[in-house]
Order: C-alpha cells, then sequence, then structure tokens
C-alpha cells in the first residue's frame, strides 16, 4: 500500500492491482456504459477502484454519466434558441422593451443566465474529472488533468460561457446588440464536442436514425433563421417591395407600416413560414407559394439545395446501411442452408440422415448465430 502512494504520488497516474476489483461494483457497467457520453469508457475489465483525491471525479462515475447528460439537453436548448434569438428577438420592439426592464421581465434570459452559469461550472468540473492516456492508465493528478483540458476543449467550453446576455443589457446601441447577438452564436461551438460524443452510439441503427432525422430538423431551423435574417436586414433598402417578408405580409393581410414599428406578420407568422420554406427547400418539394425574389434570396436558396442534396444523400446512405445490416444474418443464414443442401444433393445422403443435418445445423445457427466458435477461440 505504501509502494501504491509513492507511485501515485509521482506520476499522478493510478496503479491497478487484481485485488481491488472485488470493491467495484460491476452491476453498474452496463447501465454506466449506455449514460456514459464519453469516449474513454473504460471496458469491464479494467474496470478498478482507483484511490484519487478528494475533489476528483472518475469520468466514469455515475455523477459523471449524469451530468453530460444535463450539458447535452442544455447544448441542444442552446442550439435551438441561440439562432432564433439571434434572429428574431433582438430586433423586435417587445423584446427590446423587456430587455431594458431586466431579468425579471424577460424570464428567457433568466434561463439563458443559468445556463451559462452550468456553462461555466461544466468547465470547473473538466478541470477535476479523470481521463485515460495512450497507455489506458487512469490519470487523475490535477495538474496533469488541466494541462490535457487546456489542450483539448478548455477554448471552445470557455467561449460557449461567456455570458453575452449580460453585456446586451449593457448597451444601448441597436448596433452593438445585433453584434453580441452574433456572438452568442459562439455557443454552438459545443456541438462539435457533443457530436464525438454522441459518436459511440452509431452502432446503434434506431438511435442513428433518430440522430439524423434531429440533424435534419436542427439544420433546416438554422436556415430559417439565416432566411429571416436576409429578409429583415435588405427590406429596408428594396425600392420594390418584392421581399418575401412583404409578401408574405400582402398575402396574410398584415401589410408593413413603417411608420409603425409594429405592424407586419408576427415573429410566430414570420418563424414557421420561414421554417416551411426551409424544410420544402431540403426536401426538394418546393411548392413555391413562398419563393427568393432578391438576389441574395437567391443565392441563399442555391446554398440551401446543396445543402439539402448533401443531407439526402448522408440520410440514404445510413438507411441503407441500417437495412443491410439487419438483415446480413438472415442473408448469411440462408446462403449456408444453400450450402449445407447442395453437399447433400452432391453426396446424395439417404433421406432421415438428410434430415437430421439440416436440423443440426438449424440448431447451431441458433446458438452461435453464424458465428465460427473455433475462430473466436
Amino acid at each position: 500500500q505504501v509502494r501504491l502512494k509513492i507511485l501515485s504520488s509521482r506520476t499522478g497516474q493510478t496503479p491497478f492491482n487484481s485485488s481491488e476489483r472485488s470493491r467495484v461494483k460491476l452491476s453498474l457497467f452496463p447501465l454506466l456504459q449506455v449514460l456514459s457520453l464519453g469516449a474513454d469508457v473504460l471496458p469491464e475489465y479494467k474496470l478498478q477502484a482507483p484511490r484519487i483525491d478528494k475533489f476528483t471525479i472518475l469520468h466514469y462515475s455515475p455523477f459523471k454519466a449524469v451530468w453530460d447528460w444535463l450539458i447535452l439537453l442544455l447544448v441542444i436548448y442552446t442550439a435551438i434558441l441561440t439562432p432564433y434569438s439571434a434572429a428574431f428577438l433582438l430586433n423586435d420592439q417587445e423584446e427590446q422593451r423587456r430587455r431594458e426592464c431586466g431579468y425579471s421581465c424577460s424570464p428567457l434570459n433568466v434561463v439563458d443566465l443559468m445556463v451559462d452559469i452550468m456553462f461555466i461550472i461544466d468547465i470547473l468540473i473538466n478541470f477535476r474529472t479523470t481521463y485515460v492516456n495512450h497507455n489506458e492508465e487512469v490519470v487523475s493528478h490535477p495538474a496533469k488533468i488541466a494541462i490535457h483540458y487546456f489542450k483539448g476543449w478548455f477554448l471552445i467550453d470557455m467561449v460557449a460561457a461567456i455570458p453575452f446576455d449580460l453585456l446586451i443589457f449593457g448597451s444601448g446601441s441597436d448596433e452593438t446588440t445585433t453584434l453580441i447577438g452574433l456572438l452568442k452564436t459562439a455557443r454552438l461551438l459545443r456541438l462539435v464536442r457533443v457530436a464525438r460524443k454522441l459518436d459511440r452510439y452509431s452502432e446503434y441503427g434506431a438511435a442513428v436514425l433518430m440522430l439524423l432525422m434531429c440533424i435534419f430538423a436542427l439544420i433546416a431551423h438554422w436556415l430559417a433563421c439565416i432566411w429571416y435574417a436576409i429578409g429583415n436586414v435588405e427590406k429596408p433598402y428594396l425600392q420594390h417591395k418584392i421581399g418575401w417578408l412583404d409578401n408574405l405580409a400582402l398575402s396574410i393581410g398584415k401589410r408593413y407600416n413603417y411608420s409603425d414599428p409594429n405592424s407586419g406578420p408576427s415573429i410566430k407568422d414570420k418563424y414557421v413560414t420561414a421554417l416551411y420554406f426551409t424544410f420544402s427547400s431540403l426536401t426538394s418539394v418546393g411548392f413555391g407559394n413562398v419563393s427568393p425574389n432578391t438576389n441574395s434570396e437567391k443565392i441563399f436558396s442555391i446554398c440551401v439545395m446543396l445543402i439539402g442534396s448533401l443531407m439526402y444523400a448522408s440520410i440514404f446512405g445510413n438507411v441503407s446501411a441500417i437495412i443491410q445490416r439487419l438483415y446480413s444474418g438472415t442473408a448469411r443464414y440462408h446462403a449456408q442452408m444453400l450450402r449445407v443442401k447442395e453437399f447433400i444433393r452432391f453426396h446424395q445422403i439417404p433421406n432421415p440422415l438428410r434430415q437430421r443435418l439440416e436440423e443440426y445445423f438449424q440448431h447451431s445457427w441458433t446458438y452461435t448465430n453464424g458465428i465460427d466458435m473455433n475462430t473466436v477461440n
């Protein structure tokens, strides 16, 4: 025990021995393996009970698994609300009055502040979370953990945790408000880390399909926010009111009165129409009731079509691979059964023995699922 403590204090890497395995609750391992979003989850035969500092967190502990799922939900919330807020809410008159009133009048800003606080706490937790090095050893030394985190995801997490909403309350000009709203989109950088962690679920077909559908909807949401931003920015500079926002106002009977900033379609009408346009463009449906008219809108529509074609190719490719994987076992069974029947026919095996041979093959396939146990051994 003394030598173990000395080695741990010198190297910062937790030494293990076989006697410590009895103290680990291996019954929790399957649950932790599913819940954990980390890519460095220890396999079962290396799950140990390491000696760590008082405030150090094991990367495969139940607390870390639950915390990662909480951060994942907050990142999804940020990915949905941040582009929507930057495009639709920053220039909205009612939202500006709420912003001038303070946090008590805008519950959405209170939630954003809580999200920023949670992201800052996540940075502190990552500074105290163990990791697995190249030698498959759990590193628990605080200094090595900090260096590893600085070289990895610290910069992205730090940019995503900056409370831009506090800067908005202190600014009065529309240009500063718009700039800070665009800076808030830097929180989307956390999606890179989330995508890397979710890659471990790629072996599950249903999870891949659900993930692809969510990605498709999220990209459509982002493009809808950009589509509205383009129409809203160039609307005051158009001599002839041909933009898609003016056409929308004309079609629903809520025309713009430039002497009244609150005139025109509501935020709900504009967002639903923008989302409808992006979904119809990405899916190559294009009913034509919402169409690009200006050069900026046409260029953006071309980009949406290109993105939609790439997403179609990715989705159909993954779906084809999943279906092929589902029926690969059945195809192997029929191919192997055909070989057995050809063997019986070639050697002219009599009927009783032929029936026993086919039953043996079916029985062995039921237990082994076509896996050659001799090769595995």
